[in-house]
């Protein structure tokens, strides 16, 4: 066999195995194409985080769509979101529009990239299951970055959260790759480790109720928020994305109490109040 046809058959053999690394459907992937087709006519000077999140306005909440089948792959679902892969999704496709990258091709290369730790996939344990992990990956990629400041004056940022998770590894049973691979949750135990004791400055939700003219002002239209929690081992309990109205905050955000994408009419601080395991924010802006 020549060497020209042993490379082909490599290249077949690869191509065949990304295949088989995502998984989605042809709805999924002709509506990832046709946003980012539509974006350079139709998002004009509008914030990109909140033009596509937008997109999905009405979309059903579903849980868990991202453990499906024994093995880690990319998973990309559009018909069904919940709280996390509706700001992945968002976030992949700011990318793409940021990037002038508009195949499903490009979106899917983004998606792994915010996902995975490092961008790299490989398996279980390489997805950024917490939000604290999700952010400093993000972040050292240069995807987003924590708007809080880093001295005084601190603003609206009057508290320090202090991260103690562990969740994971104490209830492995709950999570089905942990339970299926026993194997998985001591490298989960060993990032939740070198986490721990990290410290992040965030709003305090009793701050949400300033208006749009006061220090609070600092988040923006497209801000990713994450509502933290300083109990159960975990760090956050939600994310979303921020949005003015009428000079007070609100949520733009997978509900999973509405079933569905929506732009909460509540403000932010309402919605807070009534959470009673939330602390408060950490917000993040795409960078764009």
């Amino acid at each position: 066999m020549n060497r020209w046809m042993i490379t082909l058959l490599a290249l077949v053999f690869a191509l065949g195995m990304q295949a088989q690394n995502i998984e989605y459907s042809k709805e999924d992937s002709a509506l990832v194409v046709k946003l980012l087709k539509e974006a350079p006519t139709q998002r004009g000077n509008e914030n990109r985080i909140f033009y596509f999140g937008k997109k999905f306005l009405g979309l059903p909440y579903v849980a868990h769509t991202l453990e499906l089948g024994d093995t880690e792959h990319l998973i990309v679902n559009l018909h069904g979101l919940d709280c996390t892969t509706f700001v992945e999704t968002v976030v992949a496709l700011s990318m793409c529009d940021q990037q002038d990258k508009r195949t499903f091709d490009d979106y899917c290369k983004n998606l792994s990239k915010t996902r995975f730790r490092e961008g790299k996939m490989t398996d279980y344990t390489s997805r950024l299951h917490y939000f604290t992990w999700w952010a400093e990956d993000n972040e050292q990629l240069g995807i987003v970055e924590d708007i809080a400041p880093q001295s005084e004056p601190w603003g609206a940022f009057t508290a320090v959260q202090a991260i103690n998770i562990n969740y994971m590894s104490a209830h492995p049973t709950l999570y089905k790759q942990l339970k299926n691979h026993p194997n998985f949750v001591a490298p989960i135990k060993q990032y939740e480790q070198a986490t721990n004791g990290r410290k992040f400055r965030y709003i305090p939700k009793k701050n949400l109720q300033w208006r749009q003219n006061t220090s609070l002002g600092a988040v923006k239209d497209g801000d990713i928020v994450a509502m933290l929690t300083d109990s159960d081992g975990l760090d956050t309990r939600h994310i979303g994305i921020a949005f003015w109205q009428n000079g007070q905050l609100h949520l733009l955000h997978a509900s999973s109490l509405y079933k569905k994408v929506l732009m909460s009419k509540e403000t932010f601080y309402e919605y807070e109040m009534k959470q009673d395991k939330h602390t408060g924010i950490r917000v993040f802006r795409f960078k764009d």
